[in-house]
């Protein structure tokens, strides 16, 4: 069973954990990307945003199985007509895990080039920045529709049996994710 930051099995709780961290991520990788063009690290700087990457590469994948595995096919199940509303968001979401992949390996492999050369080649903070602030406007609006519509609706009208089994698919995944 896998354990949210408050020390729960609630799945809902578990999601919003990868959403804080994906904000954390963001706002490391944001930083770091305001230096002047790619400027040189420093050896303590290379940490943080190695692991703001491994997020996008580890989290962020796993978070969209869970939903797209375990979540969202049950909300879609629902006889509830409380879950019509949602669908269509449900359908949008899922189209934005596409985009957000895409965004996530070209921002990795600038961020990794930045690292290895300890500085980028002209334009490459631009798009750094560029493709930030892409990923930050999908996020806004992404995690905002999974926190005020999707995430209350699984907690109206999810049974405790049915919370239960997205929670060890949950933890199944991550689990063989490593």
């Amino acid at each position: 069973m896998i354990v949210s930051e408050a020390g729960t099995s609630d799945p809902v709780c578990i999601l919003l954990d990868d959403h804080r961290r994906i904000e954390t991520a963001l706002t490391v990788l944001t930083r770091y990307s305001e230096s002047p063009d790619g400027q040189p690290l420093a050896v303590e700087d290379r940490q943080p945003i190695l692991m703001a990457l491994a997020c996008f590469r580890e989290t962020v994948p796993q978070h969209a199985a869970d939903e797209e595995e375990s979540l969202f096919p049950r909300i879609r199940e629902q006889q509830d007509s409380r879950v019509l509303p949602v669908l269509a968001r449900i359908e949008s979401l899922e189209e934005e895990h596409v985009c957000a992949d895409r965004l996530h390996v070209e921002l990795d492999g600038l961020c990794r080039t930045w690292l290895a050369r300890n500085g980028l080649l002209p334009g490459g903070a631009d798009r750094i920045r560029a493709l930030l602030k892409q990923v930050r406007n999908l996020y806004r609006h992404h995690l905002a529709v999974e926190e005020t519509e999707v995430f209350p609706l699984v907690a109206m009208t999810f049974t405790d049996m049915t919370m239960n089994a997205v929670c060890e698919e949950m933890a199944f995944r991550r689990r063989r994710a490593g």
